[in-house]
């Protein structure tokens, strides 16, 4: 029994042997048809120039890489300083007179500097004010109207 056993044993091993060699067979085969199409037609030279100028361009894309990025951190720094919180609201300072032809407008940037302009009008006369923002808040006394825009140009800069 123990000898038809090691017979078994060893025609299941000869058999497993002869399907991995064949399996390893075409596998060689098939990369080996890979490669001489691959390179058919093609000189050892031709291949090499076109290893180097691909180099050439990935070192290319490379540099242009690094230059976008320094470009977009300028960008992002500039855009910083740029007015991103706009608001305006029109107003009658003198009810007994005229019509919401006052208005006072607020330009912040990211930070929260920017200005508040005013312009109070009246029959005789129109009168502008300027007023420094910086961290959100004037050192200079703002009116009702001034205090408005200033507040929706925070809220309008934080979106």
């Amino acid at each position: 029994m123990n000898a038809n056993f090691d017979n078994i044993f060893f025609l299941a091993f000869f058999i497993f042997t002869l399907i991995a060699i064949l399996v390893g067979a075409v596998w060689v085969f098939i990369t080996e048809k890979r490669l001489k199409r691959f390179f058919l037609g093609k000189k050892a030279k031709d291949l090499e120039d076109t290893i180097v100028n691909l180099e050439q361009e990935i070192s290319k894309l490379h540099k242009t890489k690094e230059e976008m990025q320094k470009n977009i951190a300028t960008i992002q720094t500039k855009q910083k300083k740029s007015i991103c919180g706009l608001e305006t609201v029109r107003f009658n300072p003198f009810p007994d007179q005229g019509s919401n032809q006052s208005f006072a407008i607020s330009m912040l940037n990211e930070n929260g500097d920017g200005v508040v302009v005013s312009s109070l009008y009246a029959r005789e006369r129109m009168s502008v004010f300027a007023k420094p923002v910086k961290n959100g808040k004037s050192e200079y006394e703002l009116s009702t109207e001034e205090k408005e825009v200033l507040e929706k140009a925070k809220i309008s800069n934080k979106d």
